[in-house]
């Protein structure tokens, strides 16, 4: 087994996926729906939206997937994080990084697997939007293309989601600041 590299820049895409706030957070229906809808779109019996954090892989979804994590060092998404485009395995045990894999020779066996990474508007690859089957086999084309689209999709949601947390706070901000201006109206 080939244990993935540590980017170049480790700290500072480390930095950008904790701006986020979604490590270790709840089930949201949005980035349910997208791992569900990735499964259904590319056939596969397992789908994740999975974060790469210093030494674990976290996911934010799944689809047959009992955990909610796993390591860093065995997961294909480590690979797959330091691409800036698809990273398809069509058979693992093939695979020289992958075939004595302890993901491959044990549960969940995997055979196939296709990892498009989640990469901001700053350029880091905080994670992985990726399918996974337990049998060997290639993206078609359509496939390909949806999990791109999907991909897309789950990033915008990154990016609500941090802007509406800014928002919140901008209107906390000026919820207090009115606050002290009427009181200071009403008790000069």
């Amino acid at each position: 087994m080939i244990v993935a590299p540590i980017p170049a820049n480790e700290s500072e895409r480390l930095k950008e996926l904790y701006k986020y706030e979604l490590l270790d957070s709840a089930n949201e229906a949005d980035f349910d729906q997208l791992a569900q809808l990735a499964s259904q779109i590319c056939q596969v019996p397992i789908s994740t939206i999975t974060l790469i954090d210093a030494d674990r892989q976290w996911f934010k979804a799944s689809v047959g997937v009992a955990n909610s994590e796993g390591e860093r060092s065995t997961s294909f998404c480590g690979h797959a994080i330091m691409q800036q485009d698809m990273m398809e395995v069509n058979d693992a045990t093939k695979d020289e990084r992958f075939f004595d894999n302890p993901l491959v020779l044990g549960d969940p066996n995997i055979r196939f697997y296709a990892g498009m990474p989640l990469i901001t508007d700053r350029g880091y690859n905080v994670g992985t939007l990726c399918v996974i089957d337990r049998v060997p086999r290639q993206l078609t084309p359509e496939q390909n293309f949806a999990l791109r689209v999907l991909t897309n999709q789950c990033m915008k949601l990154f990016d609500l989601r941090l802007k509406n947390k800014e928002l919140q706070q901008s209107a906390a901000i000026q919820s207090k600041i009115i606050s002290i201006v009427a009181h200071d109206v009403r008790n000069p």
